[in-house]
């Protein structure tokens, strides 16, 4: 016959204390799912208005990085864990109400662009890799199922200028 013998740990009262000092920021805590409806709500409010005043998210938003000249990739991620790990989350990620779905066209018309119509890089709008990932499946799908349309303007040339006739 085998004895087998088990160790459970019971709790102290100093690891309750401890656990209880470590609960998470709500501010930056990740892991409530904010519904697309919710967030096609808030680009329509006033508190939406306030914060960003009719700009797009990502102009106000400056990365952090040594050096004069920002690297070519942004982060990785700015949640791990379902909490916010950095201190300068990119512009998706430090607002909990904005949801990368193909039905927030609002959201999506913000990172293409108005001039020839293609997909903002990373670079300039300083969006993580994931969320930058998240982007470019969302847009892609607001295009295939027609929430998104992909027109360029049209540009009126005169021609005259280039077809000169000598007299």
């Amino acid at each position: 016959m085998k004895i087998v013998s088990r160790f459970y740990c019971t709790p102290n009262d100093e690891n309750v204390e401890e656990e209880q000092k470590k609960a998470i920021d709500p501010s930056k805590d990740r892991t409530k799912v904010i519904p697309v409806e919710t967030s096609i709500r808030y680009l329509q409010s006033k508190a939406y208005e306030e914060t960003y005043g009719g700009k797009p998210v990502w102009t106000l938003y400056r990365r952090n990085h040594k050096g004069g000249f920002a690297p070519r990739k942004t982060r990785k991620s700015c949640v791990r864990g379902g909490i916010i790990s950095t201190g300068n989350p990119c512009p998706i990620c430090r607002d909990e109400y904005l949801v990368l779905d193909h039905r927030n066209t609002k959201l999506l018309q913000q990172f293409i662009s108005e001039y020839t119509g293609q997909i903002l890089d990373a670079f300039n709008t300083g969006i993580c890799q994931r969320k930058q990932k998240e982007l470019l499946v969302a847009i892609e799908k607001a295009w295939d199922q027609g929430n998104l349309t992909y027109d360029v303007p049209f540009r009126e040339y005169d021609y005259s200028l280039y077809n000169k006739t000598t007299n």
